[in-house]
């Protein structure tokens, strides 16, 4: 995939990760799509189960922002270096990943995310010792 045009895709799914809008998310992917982040390391084939996984996995995070760091193109796609903020807790968690994000006919068909947990993870628990 060309620079320019992997730079377009970015610049219109990443905003669409913002707002809990999972069904604007998923007309990004094919129908038949795999996603794995470190949530789910196994993945996730087709709309109905990603769908699912974005409708449960956006709800606490309306606002968190991704940044397009990096992109470098593939013959199928791309991989992206980006930065989120993700507010918890009156606090923001910055972390940094890599996407692996293969495209055919403008749809993802295959989505690979990793990032480092660990600090996300912390927040979540303070997050839940405090209701207690």
């Amino acid at each position: 995939m060309e620079l320019e045009k992997a730079n377009n895709f970015c610049n219109q799914w990443l905003p669409a990760w913002t707002g809990n809008r999972p069904e604007l998310l998923i007309s990004f992917y094919s129908e038949d799509a795999f996603y794995s982040d470190p949530f789910i390391p196994k993945g996730l084939t087709g709309h109905e189960k990603i769908l699912a996984y974005f409708r449960k996995f956006l709800i606490p995070y309306p606002d968190w922002k991704y940044e397009q760091i990096e992109i470098f193109p593939t013959e199928k796609g791309f991989t992206l270096k980006w930065k989120v903020s993700l507010p918890v807790n009156n606090d923001t968690v910055v972390e940094y990943g890599l996407d692996i994000v293969e495209i055919l006919n403008d749809k993802i068909v295959r989505n690979e995310v990793y990032f480092d947990t660990a600090n996300l993870l912390r927040k979540i628990k303070e997050k839940q010792s405090q209701k207690k």
